[in-house]
Parts: C-alpha cells; sequence; structure tokens
C-alpha cells in the first residue's frame, strides 16, 4: 500500500514530537524534517523523513532554511550518472539554492554568526531540509529587497549567469550576446546580467515567454518556434547555451571572429571552433561569496530581480522535482521550509 508524502510527512512529525528528552539526549542529536534518496534514480527514490540534524564542522555554519530553489540540474544529480563529477553521494540531500538565518557557526568561521540573514549555493546540497552546514565561501548576506523566498530563487541561476558573462566572456559594453532560453533559471538572469553590463542582448524563448522576454529587458527577442535564430542573430560576440544538440550545433555560424560560445550541457566542438576561429567553453558552476554580494548589490539596486514561478511546500518535492525534469520551466520554482521570519 501507497502512502502520500503528506501522511508521511505528518506521521514523522508526529513521531518527533513524541520522543522525550530522555531519548534526544541518548541519540544526542536533534531531528529535523528533510527530503531524502537513499539510491540514485527518478523523483520517485525521493522520501520525506525525521533525519538527525547537521552539526557544523570548524569551517561551517548551520543555518536554518527558510526556502530552498528547484534547478534543471538537479535530475542529473539524482540520477547519479555524474556522481562521480558532482562528487555526490548517497543518502542525499538535494537543494543547491538556500535562503536561510545563521543558527551558530564553528570556531573557525569568521565571517558568519548567529542571526545572519544568507543566501547561497551548498556545493552538495542539503537545502531541501529544515537545517543545512555551509562554509563561509557558499554564502552571502541576503539581498535586502528581497524575501527569503524570493532569494532562494537566485543562487545558482544568477551565478551560472554570472560566471558566464562576467567571469568567462568578459562582456563589455556595446557587445551583442545571444541568449537562449531566456526565460529560464539561467536565462532570466543571464538576460539580466548582460543588460546591467552595458551589453546588447538577443533572447530565445517560447511564444508564451516573449513577453517575459521585453519585461527582463532584452533588446531583441526570438520565438524559437516560429523563427530560427540565425535568421535574426548574426555576428553576436557571444551565445549562451542551455539546450546543446542542434540549438548549440546551429549557434557557431552566427558567432563573430574571435567571439564566444559557452554551453552548460555540453563540451563545445573543438573542429567548429577552430574552423571559425571562436573560443568554446563548456560552462560549470562554482560557489564563490563575491559573486553572491555582487549579484546581491545589483538587486537591491534594482537591476537584477529573480523570476519566482512558483513556491511549493517541503513535502511536494516530488512533484516540483518532476517539473524541473521537463527543461521548461519560467523562471524558478522553489520549496518553502518554514515561514517568513518577523523583521
Amino acid at each position: 500500500m501507497q502512502i502520500s508524502l503528506r501522511v508521511v510527512a505528518i506521521l514523522s512529525l508526529t513521531s518527533l514530537g513524541h520522543l522525550s528528552s530522555h531519548a534526544l539526549r541518548a541519540n544526542e542529536k536533534p531531528m529535523m524534517r528533510a527530503v531524502v534518496a537513499h539510491e540514485y534514480g527518478g523523483p520517485e527514490v525521493l522520501k520525506f523523513e525525521a533525519v538527525p540534524r547537521p552539526e557544523p564542522k570548524e569551517n561551517q555554519a548551520l543555518v536554518r532554511v527558510i526556502a530552498s530553489g528547484v534547478n534543471p540540474a538537479d535530475p542529473l544529480t539524482l540520477s547519479g550518472k555524474y556522481a562521480r563529477e558532482f562528487g555526490t553521494r548517497l543518502p542525499l540531500i538535494p537543494g543547491y539554492d538556500i535562503a536561510g538565518i545563521v543558527e551558530k557557526a564553528g570556531a573557525n568561521v569568521k565571517k558568519l554568526t548567529a542571526g545572519n540573514a544568507v543566501y547561497g549555493y551548498p556545493t552538495f546540497g542539503g537545502g531541501w531540509a529544515e537545517y543545512v552546514t555551509v562554509t563561509e565561501d557558499e554564502v552571502a548576506a541576503k539581498p535586502r529587497s528581497l524575501t527569503f523566498t524570493e532569494a532562494a530563487a537566485v543562487p545558482m541561476g544568477a551565478l551560472t549567469a554570472w560566471q558566464a558573462l562576467v567571469d568567462t566572456a568578459q562582456l563589455r559594453p556595446g557587445q551583442t550576446i545571444l541568449i537562449h532560453g531566456g526565460s529560464g533559471g539561467v536565462g532570466s538572469f543571464a538576460v539580466q546580467i548582460a543588460k546591467a553590463r552595458g551589453a546588447r542582448v538577443i533572447a530565445t524563448a517560447s511564444t508564451a515567454n516573449q513577453d517575459l522576454l521585453k519585461q527582463l529587458g532584452a533588446d531583441v527577442t526570438i520565438d524559437y518556434t516560429k523563427t530560427r535564430f540565425e535568421e535574426v542573430a548574426q555576428g553576436v560576440d557571444a551565445v549562451l547555451d542551455p539546450v546543446g544538440k542542434e540549438t548549440l550545433a546551429r549557434s557557431y555560424g552566427v558567432v563573430k571572429k574571435g567571439g564566444i560560445v559557452m554551453s552548460l550541457v555540453a563540451r563545445p566542438d573543438p573542429a567548429e571552433l577552430e574552423k571559425r576561429g571562436i573560443r568554446g567553453v563548456g560552462i560549470s558552476v562554482h560557489p564563490d561569496a563575491e559573486d553572491l554580494t555582487e549579484i546581491a548589490q545589483l538587486i537591491d539596486a534594482g537591476k537584477i530581480m529573480p523570476i519566482l514561478t512558483e513556491v511549493l511546500s517541503l513535502n511536494e518535492a516530488i512533484a516540483a522535482q518532476r517539473r524541473a525534469a521537463t527543461h521548461h520551466t519560467r523562471g524558478k520554482l522553489v520549496l518553502r521550509i518554514a515561514g517568513e521570519p518577523k523583521s
């Protein structure tokens, strides 16, 4: 007989509520709610459980999670296909975007103290839980202008776009960039970051998301269901590709000599790069507190905003993971884990 996650959640919390103080002392670790995978696979392997709360090491801080984002790359991690490359281990608690409050900090932590409102990207996940441990490199002060739920929609997508456009392409004022999937979790930030750096932006999306591209500030919008992007984009300085396959293959021809193609899902073809005299890079995101700080400053200045599509509860994680796997989510999905703190 199958039991719904909601029922499991209630049972788990009820059992927690009846733990005696003696039992807690015996186990030595307080418990927390979390979404856990004990095996690799699809969204169905996720379980809603009561697990021991993590204890921060000397170089870590314990964060009480208010909200955690859902990413298109999450299903890849959950599948175990890239476990060796990603460094993931079982049991696995997903969640690579977090916003929350520092509960306590280890002895060697200098920049984080209890009560700090932070947001960030824990390298090995853990955000789909009531608590997670982080290092100082993985989080920064939460943007003041955002709620915790809104802030949880930022880290991984914004960091990916930032590290591609700013660190790798070194996009400059007056340059032109073609951004595929401009309405997605990474693309929506990429459009805004490119505009904030003074670039001209050509962005693609489906018919339903043309309005969003304009709202984000794209100079030229392309409905890829009706128009081939190469009919509009020619001689661009850079391409950001989160799609791969045919989209990547067709992108080489629109880049000017000396330009760059950046793919989030594949390694650009060396033969195509050499033939056309362009550069190509496979982008992989990493946590960076300094980048997060600069992103927060742009958010508070009104130059970047997260596109928050839907907020779900923690026990709806399976549904959220299935939607992320479609790679057609507008903006970001976020799991709310606790209520917004009262200021």
